[in-house]
């Protein structure tokens, strides 16, 4: 046989664990069995050949390497293939119980390696071929939780041999194979802490063609089940034949008797509503009575309608109808209200006008008005003429005839004239 397959071999038994294990070569062909745990290692040894060394002579070569693996023509593996590779500097691992729906079809794995350095890339195929067991399914199956151990690591063909070593010791059966190999990761569980060294956890399933041992069968009593419930360890005998190099959940611990299983199947009691052998469907005949949609119109679409028009009038007999008038509002108004009111609208408009022509004529204010004193017309600041487009904001002192200009000391002997705007009366 062209591939690699080889039995794992307890050191202590001279029983016989069968589990396919095989190295990569280029387009591989491996013989799996269904419902045998099969493991396929993806070397980077391999594959550093494939790539260009590094550019110094002498150097050793290490880069990291990526895998990538698919069925052929599809983008994922098949449903029970798994890979793993923790690192880019350590192996890849496929691995996986093949099922009997798949026993005598090729199944084509595309594998693609990346170098991470070089970016460049390798494929090869490995080729499937699932063959069926004699002895599969075996009829007792049980399923044990290892805490202190990730996937990768139970994958390896010295721990995996140790383990099903140590569950012989305590099954004693006569024949013994790895069914399945599944990370805690997979069923729900939680990523450890990076502390402490912990791990990931691992489930192991195990088959064999003997009932279970009482040292097995110790977690379904009443007391144990009881301290799994208060979340406490239970009291198993057995347990210190794992404990030296795998720490066992024992309430995890799942024991299935497939010969103990009652059939699903139930005959079918035909009735109404089950039609009989060779019965065709009848589809309803063409002679049912229309339905007449008009009152279904008329209540969806008209009765919407009239009470959106009787909002509509009601909206505008109190927006046009209801209005009090401008005379209205006059009347109950106070005159001295109206007036003052009337000033200053047209105070507005005739600064509105000043505004569009600057020519017209000067506003009330600034007309002539008489002296308070001598009851003179005292002539504004400015004639007609004046040019007011260039008249400042504030007006700088200067000599006008009305004013007198009187000087005041400030510190230091220096003396400040004031100017101040002076009316004459004649007596």
């Amino acid at each position: 046989m062209s591939h690699l397959c080889f039995s794992l071999f307890y050191l202590s038994f001279c029983f016989p664990v069968y589990t396919i294990l095989s190295k990569v070569h280029s387009d591989r062909n491996v013989y799996p069995s269904a419902g045998v745990l099969f493991v396929h290692v993806l070397e980077r040894e391999y594959f550093k050949g494939e790539f260009p060394p590094y550019p110094k002579p002498g150097e050793i070569s290490n880069d990291p390497i990526t895998f990538n693996t698919n069925l052929m023509g599809y983008p994922d593996r098949p449903g029970w293939l798994r890979y793993i590779q923790r690192t880019p500097y350590s192996d890849g691992v496929l691995y996986g119980s093949p099922t009997v729906e798949n026993v005598g079809k090729p199944t084509v794995i595309e594998i693609t390696a990346y170098n991470r350095r070089t970016f460049e890339t390798a494929r090869r195929n490995l080729i499937i071929n699932i063959m069926s067991a004699e002895d599969f399914p075996l009829p007792y199956q049980a399923e044990f939780f290892i805490r202190n151990m990730n996937v990768e690591e139970m994958l390896a063909s010295e721990v995996l041999g140790d383990f099903l070593g140590a569950v012989k010791n305590v099954w004693q059966p006569e024949r013994l194979n790895a069914i399945n190999i599944t990370s805690a990761l997979d069923r729900g569980g939680r990523v450890p802490l990076p502390i402490n060294d912990m791990k990931e956890g691992v489930y192991v399933m195990v088959g064999a063609d003997v009932p279970f041992s009482s040292c097995l069968r110790e977690v379904e009593n009443p007391q144990n089940q009881l301290r799994c419930s208060q979340e406490m360890e239970p009291l198993i005998t057995c347990d210190k034949k794992f404990r030296t190099q795998f720490h066992i959940d024992w309430c995890k611990i799942s024991l299935v008797d497939n010969t103990k299983q009652v059939s699903t199947f139930q005959e079918v009691i035909r009735g109404e509503g089950i039609l009989p052998d060779g019965g065709e469907y009848k589809p309803p005949s063409d002679t049912l009575k229309s339905r007449d949609y008009y009152s279904d119109f008329l209540i969806t679409l008209a009765v919407p309608s009239a009470i959106a028009l009787v909002l509509f009038l009601i909206l505008a007999y109190i927006m046009c109808c209801r209005r009090e008038g401008v005379e209205k509002r006059n009347m109950q108004t106070p005159d001295i209200q109206l007036v003052h009111h009337s000033a200053i609208q047209k105070s507005t408009k005739e600064l509105r006008d000043m505004s569009k022509n600057r020519e017209i004529a000067w506003p009330l204010s600034t007309l002539p008005v008489f002296h308070p004193v001598t009851g003179e017309i005292v002539p504004p600041l400015h004639t007609d003429s004046y040019d007011n487009t260039s008249m400042p904001l504030m007006q700088t002192q200067q000599n006008l005839p009305h004013q007198t200009q009187i000087p005041q000391q400030q510190s230091a002997g220096e003396f400040r004239m004031t100017t101040f705007q002076r009316f004459e009366a004649s007596i």
